[in-house]
């Protein structure tokens, strides 16, 4: 088929690649413009531009496609299909209307559960048991559109960045699937109960204690790696990697309080050990490594 692929961040890196391996004529790629990025704030490619480039791909990177002019050019592609993941633009009308057999777009949930930008980290957050991938027929509201795929996988255990790459390869399988039969996938209405999986604020990754140690277990889970959950000690960032809850520590205290020589911290409920930390500017270690060169002593109370 003759498709336009739209996609910006790693995690559309897999279905791009498997769109050319299956022999698809990738007309052109679309991708958000190089963003500002490390200390110097050099513009930066997104992984779908430095990839596309690399194959050898033609690479568009508008600002806007509300623009008439990027309207027909893309018109002026004669696609039979555009297959969207992780794009980052809204597309208008016209955009949804030019490709023969519409857009694809391969969404990080199981619609209608988690519509919207974050629905790797609201899944985790959530305590989902399970979520996964949906191909679904875009329109114009968010997320809305019927559904010709889904396939799950377990959530529990997963950071972000775990699930992330695994949901990525099952959408690039599951699209591909689906391109091959087209026809044969019927669209399937999306059922009532749907929700909704804003954007993150880095806000968000500030460790908040006084919940239960399962939630705040989940909240490091979802933010690692980016963009990482954290507290704070003398007036320094510490970000935690892997924790694990417990509930064989001293008796229950103020939430926050560390408990031990092994920073266990007490919750809203239960207590949470740190397992791997990292200190700003330096690289990631075990708690252990961390509490030999930046002491944290039992009584403390973390705010």
């Amino acid at each position: 088929m003759r498709i336009a692929f739209m996609g910006t961040p790693d995690f559309a890196v897999p279905t791009l690649e498997a769109l050319v391996a299956a022999g698809h004529d990738v007309a052109a790629v679309y991708t958000q413009p190089p963003r500002p990025a490390g200390r110097g704030k050099a513009p930066q490619k997104s992984p779908v531009q430095s990839r596309a480039e690399a194959l050898g791909l033609e690479v568009r990177a508008p600002v806007t496609l509300r623009d008439p002019v990027a309207q027909a050019d893309f018109a002026a592609l004669a696609l039979d299909v555009a297959v969207v993941a992780a794009y980052g633009l809204i597309l208008p009308p016209p955009i949804l209307a030019a490709p023969a057999h519409g857009c694809l777009n391969v969404h990080a949930s199981l619609l209608p559960r988690w519509r919207g930008a974050a629905p790797i980290q609201r899944a985790i957050l959530a305590g989902d048991a399970e979520t996964g991938v949906t191909i679904m027929r875009m329109e114009r509201g968010l997320d809305t559109g019927p559904m010709l795929l889904t396939r799950a996988t377990d959530v529990p255990g997963k950071t972000a960045g775990n699930l992330t790459v695994e949901l990525a390869a099952m959408g690039a399988a599951m699209m591909v699937e689906v391109l091959a039969d087209l026809p044969g996938f019927v669209p399937i209405v999306q059922p009532e109960g749907a929700t909704h999986a804003p954007k993150i604020d880095k806000a968000e990754a500030r460790l908040d204690f006084s919940q239960p140690a399962e939630r705040v277990e989940r909240q490091i889970r979802a933010f690692t790696p980016a963009p990482g959950a954290w507290f704070e000690y003398r007036a320094e960032r510490v970000r935690i990697l892997a924790a694990e809850t417990t509930t064989g520590c001293a008796p229950a205290r103020e939430h926050g309080v560390v408990l031990d020589d092994r920073l266990t911290i007490q919750c809203g409920a239960s207590a949470l050990h740190p397992l791997r930390v990292q200190r700003a500017g330096k690289g990631a270690m075990t708690t252990a490594d961390l509490l030999r060169g930046f002491p944290i002593p039992a009584g403390t109370r973390l705010p």
